[in-house]
């Protein structure tokens, strides 16, 4: 399949991004109203899968890496440049305690973040031409003001998130902040506040994943292939997981898993974890809502 691909300069580039703008806010407001609308949409069928599933869904989620792995690797530059800035954020503040909640926080907002991912395996699927803008073909989508609110309320959890894990450091090794890296890793490790930190945390953390998962695992693709409303696609995403709560588990920690590694080192890795995540998320949503 070709993929054309030109050179602009850079003023007809800047200006068709002003477009693009315009034109999301545009459709932003209008998909707001027209949520409103549908919201009485039935909820599309659900049908149920195995494990072995999730093999198939990431050999096609790699297959669309490999297709598109140039635009989607340029795509997903943003990953690292913002764990990065994020990370070093964390140091330059004081807030070292909120480094790995931070780096965890990734699977909070990673459904969100891979809606153009989403987009291309769409397109790709319909055998349609594709390059990296292809992506933000979602603000075309019925369903772009759904796509919008569902990620704002994602990123809500996210930053809960991140007041729940600070809380959690400051009655266990807080309040104050840590003197140093190495003492602060020291204190983790070898005292008693410092494993209750660690147990508590992963236990929240724990809860609200399940919550991300179960409102957004199938959310964002059927709002991108179907006009069905907000209500409707976070009612599917959680009659398919508890339809299938097996696999569903397992694809929860195959996501965290990746995004752990893909963080290692300096976040580099989520530049290939997170397009092939993506690819295979829109996959898993094909196996488990039948059109």
């Amino acid at each position: 399949m070709a993929i054309g691909n030109f050179i602009r300069n850079p003023i007809e580039w800047g200006w068709d991004q002003l477009r693009l703008i315009n034109l999301a806010m545009e459709r932003a407001g209008q998909s707001l109203h027209h949520t409103r609308e549908v919201r009485h949409v039935p909820v599309p069928a659900v049908r149920r899968i195995e494990a072995a599933d999730l093999k198939d869904v990431l050999v096609k989620g790699l297959g669309d890496f490999g297709a598109y792995r140039t635009d989607v690797i340029f795509l997903c530059l943003i990953y690292p440049i913002v764990g990065v800035f994020l990370a070093r954020l964390t140091f330059g503040y004081d807030m070292l305690p909120l480094l790995f909640p931070l780096a965890a926080g990734f699977a909070l907002i990673g459904p969100v973040a891979a809606v153009g991912l989403y987009e291309m395996s769409r397109r790709r699927e319909q055998g349609i031409d594709i390059t990296w803008v292809d992506a933000f073909g979602v603000v075309r989508s019925p369903g772009f003001g759904s796509i919008v609110l569902l990620g704002l309320l994602l990123l809500a959890i996210f930053l809960l998130w991140l007041a729940a894990a600070y809380g959690i450091y400051a009655l266990t090794l807080g309040p104050e902040p840590p003197a140093s890296v190495n003492a602060f890793i020291r204190d983790i490790f070898t005292t008693s506040a410092g494993w209750a930190m660690i147990g508590v945390g992963v236990g929240v953390g724990f809860l609200f994943a399940l919550l991300v998962l179960t409102i957004s695992v199938v959310s964002f693709p059927l709002l991108l292939d179907r006009d069905v409303g907000l209500a409707t696609a976070v009612r599917t995403s959680i009659r398919a997981v508890l339809m299938n709560p097996g696999p569903m588990a397992l694809w929860g920690l195959i996501v965290a898993g990746g995004l752990a590694i893909g963080s290692i080192p300096v976040f580099l890795g989520l530049i290939i974890v997170m397009p092939v995540l993506g690819h295979a998320t829109w996959h898993l949503y094909r196996k488990v809502v039948p059109r």
